[in-house]
Order: structure tokens, then C-alpha cells, then sequence
């Protein structure tokens, strides 16, 4: 729940007006009051309703009829405006329950504090479903005017202690809303009519937002950028200093009358041209010769996946800066996912990108330099689609990248940031779950023989021996062998892959171990093969996970850290 005080006004009559008239956009229905100083008060009731006038002016006379009486007394600005607004997701609030928060709002404001004959004259009107206005005159039964210094403070405590007591969504404040501010700037009332006007599920703002995002993520420059701004529609000016230098660009959607422009700050902090220059430098950093000879071998997908398989471990290990790098950099992975995905899932995949915004963007300063991995993959994609496998395998691994972020923002006590992390996971799980299966039928069609399949499932028991039980019998074991005989013909040793493949993550809390499985040796399968010597010294190691050699276990990716169980956890 949110509070809005507004400066202070002189007119009595015409706030109750506004609350009591059909609203800009006939917004306002059944207005009516719930609560106020005097249980006798009358109520106006509707615009449209008989003697409607006669008694909004009854109301009006009686809230003033102290300021009246205080003459030249009464304070400059008499009229005490606050309103009251439930959060979308909340439930819808009865009459009464209104009523106790505007008298527990009163109170704690110091306007008219409980059992205090003598506090100021107010009333609460309703006028929709999610939200109350309190409207006072600050003039006490004394004449004097009330103690309600810092209201504004006083009352977001309060709303803190009523979104307990009411079971309401608990939003962030003080250290916690500074350290979780979302990057997005929010639209504005006119802004959300024009849209509703022309039938348009999004306004101008929040769809240049998620073009520009986007654009961004596959970017490799500011040139490329601006490039394909343009190819996606989208009008674009850039601004030139004086030096010659660009100072900054703005954006605005095709229209048939004059274009409404919005600056990239102003339609998120992080979209200023100074911010998109850092994150462009981060990815266009050259790579070691060894990496970039890798990366050139591997699918981006894979590369991808890798880099974002690692993102867990770092947001357990390192600092701020370095863990806000990563989360922004897995930020515009989701918003490149869409472009990517079928169509039946864009809309799903789009909602998560929105929804993670929320826990990753906070003001720590981000250290683009080391997400450069992901950011580079990014890039990549723009030239090699995905296909199922691919994009299943990345969606695997991002799962595990947001439960991350919501155990890193629960330590951090940003409970909105962990409710931004649910949504997300929601939507990520509910896209994995439509694409999987066919991504696993796809690789079922190319099982291997059923010898194969018996010596396979002989490694699986020497080397998971308390995870072969399961995995023998899942849906997902045809899929299995036929990701590890594709790992065995491109030159690694089945065992070596399901090894490293268990060992980067925790089976015990996945409900398809196999489905788990088949995703890491897939992205495993896809490196270089170990030379003959190598594969001569694999064969001599004995094949149990915890008496794997330092060369193997150096080969495999830095174990994540596994998650805590949770009811958002995997549903597979």
C-alpha cells in the first residue's frame, strides 16, 4: 500500500468535488464515504444522484467550520489531502476495513489522534476498488493546529504495520526501497489513459522500454544500437555536443500526429546513454585468444548457458558490484529470449524479463567487465537461432539463476525484490514445461541401440549409483543415452560427462534427474574432446564421483550452489 500527501490546498469544496465528480475517464464509481470524523455526517453519494450538490456542500461547510472560526488564525493551506492506494495484486478491501485504516491513518499522522475529542475534522471517500482519499482541515476543536510534523514518515510506518495486520502485499521501505528500486520509470496517469484510449495493452513508455531493452541486448555498438532501434520501428534522435561528441538520444513511437519523445533516462536509469555506453565497452572488450578460439567452436547458446550456470556461484561469492554486473547482464538475456522463442511462449517469456527487472536492477554500481561472457553470447545470437534444445537448455539454467537472485535478495531482507523473483520463476517454469517435452522427444528419437543403452546404463550406476534407481525409470532416460552417445562420438567419455554433469549441481532436489542431466551433457558434449592421452588417462581413473582426479575435476565448471527447497523450486 502506498501513501500520496499532497501540498496542501484552500479549498475545501472543490477537493470533495473532484472525489465525488465521474473522474477524467469516468474512472470514479459508487463514491461514497467510510469513515470520518462525525459518524452522522451526511453522505453525497454519486455525481448523478439526487440533492447530490446540496449535500457536498453540507460536507464541504462542515469540515470548515473550524477554519472559520480560527479567522485569521487558521493556517495557510488549511486542507490535509492524503491518499490511500492497495497494491494491484492485493485483495479488494471492504468498507470497514477502509474505514480502520483511514482512523489508523489519522492517528498516526497526528491529524486526529484516537480519543482526542478536540482532533481535526476528516473524511475518507471511495471511489474505486483499490484506493481510499482522506480529505482534512487542519484546525483542532481547540483552534490550534494539529502536531502532524513529518506526516509523511509517520504515515509509511503505519502502512507498514497495516500491510501486516491486513495480510497485504508488504512494499519496500526506507534502506530496503533505495536498495530496490527498479530501473523503470513508471507511466504516468496520462500516459495509462492514452493508452487505454487507443486500445493498447502497454503504454508508449513501457513499449519503447522493452524495444530499446531488447535492442540492447543484442547490440555490439552504439552505431549497431541505434541501427536497430530503427529497424524495429521506432523513431530516433541523437543529440550532439558542441565538442562534436553524442550527448544523448531519444526515442518515440510512430504516429500520425507529433511524436512523443522520451530520453533513454527517461524511460529507465539504466537506458542513459552513459549506461548503455559501459555495458556496449563490457561486451566489446576483446576476449583472450584462448577463450575467443572456444567461443568461435561453441554454439552461443551453449556459451550462453555455460556463462549463466556459473551466475549462482558468483551472487554467493562476490561483491555488489560484481554480482549487480551479472544480474543486469542476465537481465537482457530474457529480454533477447523472446525474439528467439516459439511464438506460443513470447508472451510468457517477455512477462519474466519484466517481472526479473524488479530484483535485479538496485543501486549497487554494476562491474560490467565481469559478465562479459554472457554478454558476448548475447551478441551472438542475433545470427544463430535457437532451436528447441537450445533455448530448453538456457531456460534450465536461468530457473536456477533467479532462485539465486531471490535467496541473495531474501539475506538482504528485500521482500518485494523476492516477490519480483516468484513471478519470475513462475513464468520461466511455466515456458520450460510447454517446450521441454518436445525438445526430449526430439533428442528420444536418436537413442542409441539397445546395447549402447545397456552399457550406458551400467556407467549410470557405477557412477551415480544413488540416482540410477530414478533416472532408469523417468521419461526422460531415452533422451539421456542419446545425449550421451552424441557426447561419446564427438570423443568424451560418457562417464567423464555424466560426472562433470552431476557435479555441477545438486540432483537430489530436481524431480527429472535425467532431464537435468541431459542439458548439462548436451552443453558438454558441444566442448573440445580430450586428446587420446587424456581420454587413455580418464579410462584409468576409477569411475566414482568423489575419486575424480584434479585434471577432471579442474575440466569441469565451478560448481553452483544449491538452492534451499522452496515451493517455487523445480516442478520437473
Amino acid at each position: 500500500m502506498i501513501a500520496n500527501i499532497v501540498k496542501p490546498g484552500n479549498n475545501t469544496y472543490g477537493v470533495l468535488k473532484y472525489l465525488f465528480e465521474q473522474g477524467r475517464s469516468n474512472e470514479h464509481t459508487d463514491q461514497h464515504i467510510v469513515a470520518s470524523w462525525d459518524d452522522f455526517i451526511p453522505d453525497p453519494g454519486p455525481w448523478d444522484s439526487p440533492g447530490h450538490k446540496q449535500r457536498l456542500g453540507q460536507v464541504a461547510k462542515a469540515l470548515d467550520l473550524r477554519v472559520r472560526q480560527a479567522g485569521d488564525k487558521a493556517p495557510e493551506g488549511h486542507v490535509w489531502h492524503c491518499s490511500l492506494r492497495a497494491a494491484p495484486e492485493d485483495r479488494i478491501l471492504t468498507d470497514a476495513e477502509w474505514a480502520t485504516v483511514a482512523r489508523r491513518m489519522v492517528h498516526a499522522t497526528g491529524i486526529a489522534p484516537e480519543d482526542d475529542p478536540d482532533g481535526c475534522r476528516w473524511v475518507a471517500v471511495r471511489h474505486a476498488d483499490d484506493h481510499i482519499h482522506i480529505v482534512a482541515t487542519k484546525v483542532r476543536g481547540d483552534l490550534r493546529p494539529p502536531r502532524n510534523w513529518n506526516d509523511y514518515h509517520r504515515a509509511m510506518t503505519e502502512l507498514t504495520r497495516v500491510e501486516k495486520d491486513f495480510g497485504l502485499t508488504q512494499v519496500p521501505r526506507g534502506p530496503e526501497a533505495a536498495a530496490g528500486s527498479p530501473a523503470a520509470k513508471r507511466p504516468t496517469r496520462a500516459e495509462q489513459e492514452k493508452a487505454k484510449r487507443l486500445g493498447h495493452h502497454k503504454t508508449a513508455r513501457e513499449q519503447l522500454r522493452d524495444t530499446v531493452r531488447t535492442a540492447l541486448s543484442h547490440a555490439k555498438d552504439l552505431d549497431e544500437f541505434f541501427n536497430l532501434l530503427a529497424d524495429a520501428g521506432l523513431q530516433v534522435e541523437t543529440r550532439t555536443l558542441p565538442s562534436g561528441d553524442l550527448g544523448g538520444y531519444k526515442v518515440a513511437l510512430p504516429d500520425d500526429g507529433t511524436p512523443i519523445w522520451f530520453s533513454g533516462s527517461s524511460l529507465a536509469t539504466d537506458l542513459s546513454l552513459p549506461q548503455i555506453r559501459q555495458r556496449l565497452a563490457a561486451a566489446e572488450a576483446q576476449p583472450t585468444a584462448a577463450s575467443s578460439a572456444r567461443q568461435h567452436r561453441s554454439s552461443p547458446w551453449h556459451v550462453a548457458t555455460a556463462a549463466a550456470e556459473r551466475i549462482p556461484h558468483h551472487l554467493d561469492h562476490t561483491n555488489d558490484s560484481a554480482a549487480q554486473a551479472h544480474l543486469t547482464a542476465f537481465s537482457e538475456a530474457l529480454y533477447v529470449l523472446p525474439a528467439h522463442a516459439p511464438v506460443h511462449l513470447k508472451a510468457e517469456l517477455h512477462r519474466a524479463a519484466v517481472a526479473f527487472e524488479h530484483t535485479a536492477h538496485t543501486r549497487a554500481r554494476a562491474d560490467h567487465q565481469h559478465a562479459r561472457a554472457l554478454r558476448g553470447a548475447l551478441k551472438a545470437m542475433r545470427y544463430q537461432p535457437a532451436d528447441h534444445t537450445g533455448l530448453a537448455m538456457l531456460l534450465d539454467a536461468a530457473i536456477l539463476v533467479v532462485l539465486a537472485a531471490q535467496r541473495r535478495r531474501a539475506l538482504g531482507h528485500h521482500d518485494r525484490q523476492v516477490a519480483a523473483a516468484r513471478q519470475t520463476l513462475i513464468h520461466l517454469q511455466t515456458a520450460y514445461d510447454q517446450l521441454a517435452p518436445t525438445s526430449l522427444a526430439v533428442l528420444a528419437r536418436r537413442r542409441p541401440s539397445d546395447g549402447t543403452v545397456r552399457r550406458y546404463a551400467r556407467t549410470l550406476h557405477e557412477v551415480l549409483p544413488s540416482h540410477s534407481g530414478q533416472i532408469l525409470t523417468e521419461a526422460a532416460w531415452p533422451a539421456l543415452t542419446a545425449a550421451l552417445a552424441t557426447a561419446e562420438a564427438a570423443g568424451h567419455n560418457p562417464a567423464t560427462v555424466l560426472q562433470q554433469a552431476a557435479q555441477q549441481r545438486s540432483l537430489s532436489d530436481a524431480k527429472s534427474a535425467s532431464e537435468v542431466l541431459v542439458w548439462r551433457i548436451q552443453r558438454l558434449g558441444d566442448r573440445h574432446a580430450p586428446g587420446p592421452g587424456a581420454r587413455a588417462a580418464q579410462a584409468r581413473s576409477p569411475r566414482i564421483p568423489h575419486l575424480l582426479s584434479t585434471a577432471q575435476a579442474s575440466a569441469a565448471t565451478p560448481p553452483t550452489s544449491t538452492p534451499p527447497p522452496s515451493h517455487t523450486h523445480r516442478t520437473r
